[in-house]
């Protein structure tokens, strides 16, 4: 109910007042006292609160469960005034679901859908022309439309969204095998450019097929690997070099299957193998919470670099890898590689997105908290600098204050989980804070940290360390034969 129905207006208050019984000798208008005496109809504010509760009853009953997925749905309201919406979170090349369906941009690349999609049907393994992969869709279409919310599908009905669903899993199961085998431009001439744009457009989240439409047309009889061709998929999205992210396990379970891809390449993303000890109390947040101190006084890489604080690259692609490690004055700060190129800005939106839905419940904002710590660190091209010198980003997006800027918009009003990286930040400050550190960074960055300096430094050590000796010598050497012969010597004197 809006909130603007429990308010009385001015009007119904005066509409309310109680008219003087007939006969009385007191003027028609009630007294100050008898108004303010007078109790307010039951039909308004009683009813209303009456109702109130009951909604707020009925609201418990059909309270989310824990366990429930997030249903799809668009951007939340704070993420949509932001000034490149339709840059970041609208598709470019094509739409899939509801949301967008039947855009005009889109009707150029709407050609290809049943093209991929006749493709599937004859690999897929029907047996009778696809019938039967649609009578699948058709017979779990109330269940599919409860992954949507009701605002997104509404205006469809069960035929229209059932042949919807139908024609954009399959065009999307064939798009990702295709993609994985390299056959999109040669079999259904897909300029390289709308290849790489459906690509991203794949990973939106206005722009998402719930999982359960995938999984009921990947048939088993079928020779393909559909799900495997989603898994190289997902890893082929994910922002980091091609080297880590084979090492991602990456399971689709029977039991725990995905939303849709954007929650599967979250999964890629903030997945870290760790013991089940470690992993409940990370899920539990107990992290000694109360022995560490968020606020830091650091401000961004280069102030790091002055207090010793070198950054180095993690051995895997996880967002939760990061770790500090401190030796004598020296800090080392390892962070998880990332390739920074066009599609990181709606990747990274559309995941904080994503973990912004007011229905997901369960997450722990491991991206948002990931890209809130990234931005604590980069104020400048500067530091973009320091952190692709020392390999963990790689710049393919242009110069380096492109990508500082990128990181600055994206980590604008995020509110992340207060208690993610809470073990590194305090050893960070730690660090940051110990003066001493501070001074001997400062000396071995202005004599050792180039080979110019260091030989520089060792030259001047060498003459110091010649001169000395040569004064020794000259004041403590002992006297030879010839300084003795010479002191027995006289001259003699003229007359």
């Amino acid at each position: 109910m809006a909130e603007n129905e429990y308010v009385v207006s001015i009007e119904e208050l005066s509409a309310r007042k109680v008219v003087k019984r007939v006969g009385s000798s007191q003027p028609s208008g009630p007294s100050h006292d008898q108004q303010q005496q007078q109790p307010i109809s039951s039909s308004t504010w009683k009813e209303k609160l009456k109702k109130m509760l009951e909604d707020d009853e009925r609201a418990q009953n059909l309270r989310i469960p824990a366990a429930a997925k997030p249903k799809i749905q668009r951007v939340p309201p704070m993420l949509r005034d932001q000034k490149n919406f339709v840059k970041y979170y609208e598709p470019r090349a094509v739409c899939i679901g509801p949301i967008h369906h039947g855009n005009p941009k889109f009707q150029v690349s709407s050609k290809y859908k049943p093209k991929l999609t006749a493709k599937f049907i004859k690999d897929s393994g029907s047996t009778n022309g696809g019938e039967d992969l649609y009578m699948k869709i058709w017979d779990s279409i109330k269940e599919l439309r409860d992954c949507y919310e009701e605002e997104v599908t509404k205006s469809y009905d069960d035929e229209t969204l059932a042949w919807m669903l139908f024609l954009d899993g399959c065009s999307t199961l064939q798009f990702i095998h295709s993609y994985q085998v390299g056959e999109l431009k040669k079999c259904f001439n897909i300029k390289n450019d709308q290849i790489s744009f459906a690509q991203q457009d794949l990973f939106l989240l206005e722009n998402q097929l719930p999982y359960r439409v995938l999984k009921l047309l990947m048939n088993v009889g079928s020779k393909i690997n559909y799900k495997d061709s989603i898994i190289k998929f997902v890893r082929n999205n994910v922002m980091a070099p091609e080297k880590l992210t084979h090492k991602i396990v990456l399971k689709i379970e029977e039991e725990e299957e995905p939303a849709h891809l954007l929650e599967l390449l979250q999964f890629a993303l903030l997945y870290k193998p760790q013991k089940k000890k470690e992993q409940q109390m990370y899920e539990r947040g107990c992290e000694n919470k109360e022995s560490y101190n968020s606020q830091h006084s650091y401000r961004n890489v280069q102030e790091l670099k002055t207090a010793g604080i070198q950054l180095k690259p993690s051995g895997s692609c996880c967002l939760r890898d990061v770790t500090f490690n401190s030796l004598c004055f020296a800090g080392y700060l390892k962070i998880p590689p990332l390739t920074v190129d066009d599609s990181t800005g709606p990747l990274f939106f559309n995941l904080i997105a994503y973990e912004m839905l007011p229905d997901n419940i369960q997450t722990d904002y491991g991206v948002t908290s990931y890209i809130s710590f990234l931005d604590q660190l980069i104020d400048n091209a500067d530091d973009v600098k320091d952190l692709r010198s020392a390999n963990v980003l790689r710049n393919h997006l242009g110069s380096d204050l492109e990508v500082a800027e990128l990181f600055n918009e994206i980590g604008t009003d995020l509110v992340p989980d207060p208690h993610a990286y809470t073990k590194v930040k305090a050893q960070l400050q730690k660090h940051y804070k110990n003066k001493w550190m501070t001074w001997m960074a400062q000396v071995y960055y202005e004599h050792f940290s180039n080979p110019w300096t260091i030989m520089a430094f060792n030259a001047a050590m060498v003459a110091l360390a010649l001169s000395s000796v040569q004064t020794w010598f000259a004041v403590f050497s002992p006297p030879g034969p010839c300084d003795k012969f010479c002191s027995n010597f006289t001259m003699p004197h003229k007359p």
